[in-house]
């Protein structure tokens, strides 16, 4: 029986928990006559499209049993359920439980539990594989306790919980065991793991106790951290364990401080400046990507000029722009405005000096002999996270190649 088809939006943790869901869906009987929406609700443009896949998919297979979950039907079920093409919505605490795929048509329509109530850290997370993917996720942690005044995933996500180093690490062993040469650990808010749990170990113990006792993993990355969360044993594994890949992806949001203070994030512009430095300082090769945040309420043209100053300063490479979308429930949105149109034209040029920063970095390799980790789609990954053209080589292996020169956008192999 063909398996049920399940689309996905937003984060790597929402494409863990559709693999989840996928099996279970499997278990439970439900083939090609089901389609499972996965729901972001980052921002109001994630929903959009959420909602567009809903009717395209009711036009596309008609008869389909079409479900929907994720961040954005656990935040608004009632929207998702007035829409004539869903048959289900299925909350975050529901959409991985095995009984709610196995009792689909037994329950009610809307299954949605409150986000607060939202517990669970075990039963789906131990996946050995992924299908369709050549590095596998390990989700370490989920939900958030902050609370920044322009993000709506805490209403989605619950309460930060743990893991523990046990269950991670088993986890990554079964990967390796299943040819994963890279592991990504992934979550919500991670560089948060372990303050629930018994001595509230911190981030950088864990990323030690992998590596140490899953020695078959060839490379470990980390989804993206808060810089002021970081903890010193993770900056020693970083710069000491070369298994540990030489890339951060980094929370930083803006460049301004009082903006950085309304959106009531936890670090400043120069704290995020010295992490750079320190870590570059430790690991010369590490290379930092960053989420950027354009046209915050209040911003001004010279706030916005420090963000964009900020990818200088900081040695950005890799940039996630995203212009400010007011998300209803949150302290952002009833904060005066900016400009629609002002926001989308600072993220325009933001991107353009994320672009020219990369071209910049791609321009440094050239004459380079790098590993890189072939995907699908004959693209591959360095170790810094570049990206790099791979025609003709198979998925899910490490090569060794000297880099001829770039194409503005990847790395060129010879």
């Amino acid at each position: 029986m063909s398996a049920a088809k399940v689309i996905t939006f937003g984060c790597r943790l929402n494409a863990v928990e559709s693999e989840a869901m996928r099996r279970a869906a499997g278990a439970a009987g439900l083939g090609a006559d089901t389609v499972i929406i996965n729901t972001c609700a980052v921002t109001g443009e994630a929903v959009r499209q959420a909602r567009q896949t809903i009717r395209r998919m009711a036009r596309e297979r008609p008869g389909a049993k079409i479900i929907v979950t994720g961040c954005a039907a656990q935040i608004d079920p009632a929207a998702f359920a007035a829409m004539p093409e869903v048959a289900h919505v299925l909350g975050n605490g529901e959409k991985t439980r095995a009984e709610t795929w196995a009792n689909l048509t037994d329950g009610p329509r809307v299954r949605v539990s409150p986000a607060a109530d939202l517990r669970e850290t075990a039963g789906h997370f131990a996946l050995d594989s992924l299908e369709g993917q050549t590095r596998a996720f390990i989700e370490v942690q989920n939900g958030c306790d902050h609370r920044c005044t322009f993000c709506i995933s805490p209403f989605g996500r619950g309460p930060s919980r743990s893991r523990s180093i046990e269950d991670i690490t088993a986890q990554a062993r079964a990967l390796a065991a299943n040819g994963y040469r890279e592991i990504v650990l992934t979550g919500v808010d991670i560089t948060s793991w372990g303050a629930d749990l018994s001595g509230a170990p911190k981030l950088g113990a864990l990323v030690r106790a992998v590596l140490r006792q899953a020695p078959e993993i060839a490379r470990l990355r980390l989804s993206s951290i808060d810089c002021i969360e970081a903890d010193e044993e993770l900056f020693e594994v970083i710069a000491a364990e070369p298994r540990f890949m030489p890339h951060l992806h980094l929370s930083l949001q803006a460049g301004d401080d009082l903006i950085l203070k309304r959106m009531k994030r936890r670090h400043s512009r120069g704290e995020a400046i010295a992490f750079c430095r320190s870590l570059r300082e430790l690991r010369p090769d590490i290379v930092f990507g960053a989420d950027i945040i354009t046209g915050f309420p209040t911003e001004t043209g010279e706030m916005f000029a420090r963000s964009l100053d900020l990818v200088d300063e900081c040695g950005l490479t890799h940039l996630h722009v995203f212009p400010f979308s007011p998300r209803a429930g949150t302290p952002a949105a009833r904060m005066p405005q900016t400009p629609r149109g002002i926001a989308r034209e600072r993220a325009s040029r933001l991107r353009a000096k994320g672009e020219a920063a990369l071209a910049a970095h791609l321009k440094k390799q050239a004459g380079r002999r790098v590993e890189i980790l072939a995907e699908r789609g004959e693209t591959g990954r360095a170790p810094d996270f570049t990206l790099a053209r791979t025609p003709g080589r198979e998925p899910g292996r490490i090569f060794e190649a000297v880099i001829a020169g770039d194409d503005g956008r990847a790395l060129l192999l010879a």
